[in-house]
């Protein structure tokens, strides 16, 4: 009789934390369905240097195209109001003015640090594909074994390389993600 009783008082003892609650605190952090994670420790030398060499290759590619799109590092979505989340990369195309993104980026990287893998494999890649994120590209430092996902028909299916990504209209940018390794 008490277990069900204390099982009745459980969603109301966990937090529900919102954007406002977000923007307050110190440090880095996510918020997933009004659950904070806590973005710490700091990513590894080697998950950084994956992201600048993303970033560069990414940058480069954006440039040979003339698409007018930025490549930028951790920038909030907020994706409802009780959840935000900052990914290691992504592409933005339009409306790029404002404090966080509350539309879909093009596209979508994170590299997996041991605290986050499962989050960015089974919770992240939900809600990208929910929030209509056309492209989300997991990359694993350890094994280095990358997924690129593209949206098809509201689901995310695994592409093989090589291939292009066409983040918007007349915008397409060609790919070869093995040099991130170097």
């Amino acid at each position: 009789m008490c277990y069900l009783y204390f099982m009745s008082l459980a969603p109301k003892i966990l937090p529900n934390y919102t954007y406002d609650d977000y923007i307050q605190w110190k440090g880095d952090w996510e918020i997933i369905d009004g659950i904070a994670y806590a973005m710490s420790p700091s990513p590894t030398y080697n998950h950084q240097k994956i992201a600048s060499n993303l970033h560069i290759l990414l940058a480069n590619a954006l440039d040979k195209s003339g698409c007018e799109c930025d490549v930028i590092q951790q920038f909030d979505i907020k994706i409802e109001e009780n959840t935000v989340v900052n990914p290691d990369l992504l592409i933005v195309c339009e409306n790029r003015n404002e404090r966080y993104l509350s539309h879909p980026p093009a596209l979508v990287i994170e590299i997996f640090s041991p605290s986050s893998i499962l989050r960015d494999q089974i919770t992240k890649r939900k809600l990208y594909e929910d929030f209509g994120i056309n492209y989300y590209i997991m990359v694993d430092p350890e094994s280095k074994e990358l997924k690129i996902l593209q949206l098809i028909n509201g689901e995310y299916s695994e592409l093989n390389e090589p291939f292009d990504l066409i983040l918007k209209d007349g915008c397409k940018i060609a790919l070869d993600l093995t040099k991130i390794w170097d």
